[in-house]
């Protein structure tokens, strides 16, 4: 499993659950993915110009108040499935029968596909002869009800798990499982399936699908997967609903033996909480103005890192870096990169129309002592949220200026109604034809239809058309 570098955005843009209506997709824990919509307000890629990518992807905040209960960071399904099948298997244990046939009281071949098996279905279960829809006839009731109690040693009882599993029915093979868990003790039921891996697989599957978490870590233990372990209970805190108590809960997983990076994410996360405990418990009694002219309609407690610092972004911009609610603190915090770092920021500002703290984001000075205005993306994705955030034309036109591309330029220009931009870009490029369209365009007697108007009648300018 490897851990996304600090400057990867997307590391930081998920959550399993909804949050201010972010329109994230809910998610099971098996498929706790980093996911680049876990908040819209901004679309984080790591090019520098993404000139394809979609136009929705900018600042869409709402606090609507929806609860939410995880970290956005990425840990796979409990062991990404068992490592999804083929990626990484069971111990590769010698899986031949530990017992052979001959023995056991029982013919148990004949039971799974002869006379004895009839027998029991006309005695007890007729029903269970109708074939299910998959052509499969449904058995398992049956062995739980009837036959399996009639197989009492250990030998007869791991003979009968091997000829379910040679049977190759998921039913016969759940079936069988679900006695012997009833009737060995666990550490005699792990031990025989480590040497039988279909059977195993099936019984961590069946464990999963009955939420039986304790029984599933305690077995992920005995196959020496500790990491897997680990994991599996990591995932308990999902379970708990009282924010303390989860806190205390993941200090206590700090000391599981995660990988390396996994140890980070649950350090990431503990830290989190704890944090957010702290600013929650502040904010709820805070008094400023910020508040009063926007007040909170949401809890910030267990909601992603971006929307914890979004949120600071826009209640507690300006703060010393001293201070856990500050954004300057919270990006030191957990390593959010520049870019990361100014989307939000942005979004949250201008959410605000604080266009001075905008202006701020991108000020910075040359080695002469020379303001010049820089950004680790492209203007055009600053300009979409300005816009999306209802900047004035000024403003607008102030950072569609600063866009490199003069096609690309223009085409923000004629999309937002820059009028001036879009004159003085057909104005450099000579390009009358284009001017007299755009006139038509224009109210009459407007200010930007008599500058079309004043440079269609300058002699001095040499037209290419």
């Amino acid at each position: 499993m490897s851990r996304a570098k600090p400057e990867d955005d997307e590391y930081w843009n998920s959550s399993k659950f909804k949050a201010f209506t972010f329109d994230d997709d809910d998610d099971e824990f098996s498929r706790l993915k980093e996911s680049k919509r876990a908040m819209n307000s901004i679309l984080v890629v790591d090019d520098d110009d993404d000139d394809d990518e979609e136009e929705d992807g900018v600042e869409r905040v709402s606090w609507s108040g929806e609860p939410v209960g995880s970290i956005s960071w990425s840990v796979k399904e409990t062991a990404s499935s068992i490592r999804s099948g083929s990626e990484r298997s069971f111990p590769k244990i010698d899986t031949t029968p530990s017992l052979s046939k001959q023995g056991s009281g029982y013919s148990l071949s004949s039971l799974f596909k002869g006379d004895l098996y009839d027998t029991a279905v006309r005695t007890y279960a007729p029903e269970l002869r109708k074939p299910k829809s998959d052509g499969k006839t449904e058995n398992t009731s049956l062995w739980s009800a009837f036959s399996l109690e009639k197989f009492r040693s250990l030998q007869d009882k791991l003979l009968l798990l091997d000829e379910a599993v040679a049977v190759y029915d998921g039913n016969l093979i759940t079936a069988v499982l679900m006695y012997l868990k009833k009737s060995l003790s666990k550490e005699i039921l792990f031990q025989e399936l480590m040497a039988r891996d279909v059977a195993l697989r099936h019984y961590v599957h069946y464990l999963k699908e009955m939420g039986e978490q304790k029984l599933l870590v305690e077995l992920m233990k005995a196959l020496g997967r500790t990491e897997d372990m680990a994991l599996m209970q990591y995932k308990e805190h999902l379970n708990i609903k009282d924010e303390g108590q989860r806190r205390d809960f993941l200090k206590s997983c700090l000391g599981l033996p995660f990988s390396q990076d996994d140890a980070t994410h649950v350090q990431d996360h503990y830290t989190l909480l704890e944090r957010q405990i702290i600013i929650e418990a502040s904010d709820k009694k805070a008094d400023a103005e910020i508040f009063k002219k926007f007040p909170r309609k949401a809890s910030i407690l267990n909601m992603p890192i971006i929307t914890t610092l979004y949120y600071s972004c826009f209640y507690h911009y300006g703060e010393s870096e001293g201070t856990y609610s500050s954004p300057a603190n919270i990006r030191k915090t957990f390593r959010i990169s520049e870019k990361q770092y100014i989307l939000t920021a942005l979004g949250a500002r201008a959410k605000l129309k604080s266009w001075f703290d905008v202006d701020s984001l991108f000020n910075t000075k040359n080695w002469l002592g020379y303001t010049k205005k820089r950004s680790p993306v492209g203007f055009h994705r600053v300009v979409d949220i300005l816009q999306k955030n209802s900047a004035p034309v000024n403003v607008l036109q102030e950072y569609v200026n600063l866009i490199d591309s003069p096609e690309l330029k223009l085409s923000v220009a004629l999309k937002y109604k820059c009028h001036d931009i879009v004159i003085n870009t057909y104005r450099d490029l000579k390009d009358r034809q284009e001017l007299v369209v755009y006139r038509e365009k224009l109210e009459r007697d407007s200010p930007e239809y008599r500058k079309i108007q004043e440079l269609l009648n300058n002699v001095q300018i040499r037209w290419k058309n």
